[in-house]
């Protein structure tokens, strides 16, 4: 059977808070759950995180349905503001995500420094655990708010990369990263330091006048990739990118194990990268629309045709000629976590 998904076009973004009604996107929400919103806080100097006034709206549904609502995203492998539960605060806070603006509380889910996390028993094809996050695993309902954006592993990122990615503990990151290696052309590095200082497991160093990577402590986020601005850094285009897809879908398994969940998933501000990535760039696309249902397989597939469709062409084949994004949604589907299937109803 298809999946439901609706569509509320950015033209009728003031029609918010009663479509959010009349798709019942809280109805899964019980008196005196503690719901989870997960959310990307954004990185120090991004601008492509949804923003602080629809988070509001969301946890306004949530406790006007008896329930207890709190803003959540878990710790980052690389050496940003939000390696760790203070630094992710404040950054949230930065962004405008304040108990005031958003009528709850912000809570980093894996603990102050990113190991609070529980083992969720899977027994997928890659794992057999995986390590959630504690406030999330422990959360009764969720609803995943989403921001679809490209993404320089996945072609593209939305609901299965938010909670799969998103939900898992720094180590838990770090098990789903570690098929990758960045490759380097080193006659142009200009030995700026700058990967250096991003590299959250100092896997990279300067010697030499060059960057030195030691692939035996690097842990493959890919964070190199996105700081260095002379091209140094490469993923490399072979299995082990389809190998982290599969990695991240499983996770998402284990997040949405025995629990009712909805995702709300916001097209605009479409760039290259991923949120994490700390730039004021121009949108390639921007203020489509919002997309919202149960099944994330569906939602992330009905944004990826529409993306495509507003774009003219294959915007993930454009930007990234090697990776098959197909990869994560026809797993997700393998594994019963939705269908690529879809019926859209527009509000």
């Amino acid at each position: 059977m298809a999946g439901k998904v609706y569509f509320l076009p950015w033209k009728k973004l003031d029609k918010f808070p009663d479509w959010l009604d009349s798709i019942g996107a809280v109805g899964h929400v019980k008196e005196k759950d503690l719901t989870a919103l997960k959310i990307h806080f954004g990185e120090k100097d991004n601008v492509g995180y949804i923003r602080p006034k629809f988070a509001k709206i969301v946890a306004d549904k949530v406790k006007a349905a008896g329930a207890s609502p709190f803003l959540t995203d878990a710790s980052t492998i690389y050496a940003g503001s939000r390696v760790n539960a203070v630094g992710h605060t404040l950054i949230a806070a930065e962004h405008g995500f304040t108990l005031d603006a958003c009528g709850c509380p912000i809570v980093i889910a894996d603990g102050l420094r990113g190991n609070a996390g529980v083992n969720v028993e899977i027994n997928q094809k890659h794992f057999k655990q995986v390590i959630i996050a504690n406030a999330i695993h422990y959360a009764d309902s969720y609803i995943f708010l989403n921001h679809f954006k490209g993404h320089e592993i996945s072609g593209f990122g939305g609901a299965l990369k938010n909670i799969g990615m998103g939900c898992g503990t720094r180590g838990g990151k770090i098990m789903m990263h570690n098929a990758l290696r960045p490759i380097m052309n080193i006659d142009k590095c200009t030995a700026c330091g700058e990967c250096a200082k991003w590299c959250g497991v100092k896997a990279i160093k300067i010697e030499g006048k060059k960057a030195k990577l030691d692939t035996s402590v690097c842990v493959g986020c890919g964070e190199c990739t996105l700081r260095c601005t002379f091209g140094v850094f490469q993923i490399p285009w072979d299995e082990s990118a389809g190998i982290t897809q599969e990695k991240i879908v499983e996770y998402a398994y284990g997040v949405l194990k025995g629990k009712k969940a909805f995702n709300i998933t916001f097209i605009n501000h479409i760039t290259k990268y991923c949120d994490c990535y700390p730039s004021k760039e121009p949108a390639l696309l921007d203020k489509i629309g919002i997309m919202a249902g149960a099944d994330p397989v569906a939602i992330d597939t009905a944004c990826s045709d529409m993306v495509i469709k507003e774009y003219g062409s294959d915007i993930w084949r454009h930007f990234y000629p090697h990776i098959d994004w197909n990869i994560q949604l026809d797993y997700a589907q393998k594994l019963g976590l939705g269908t690529r299937d879809y019926t859209v109803e527009e509000y």
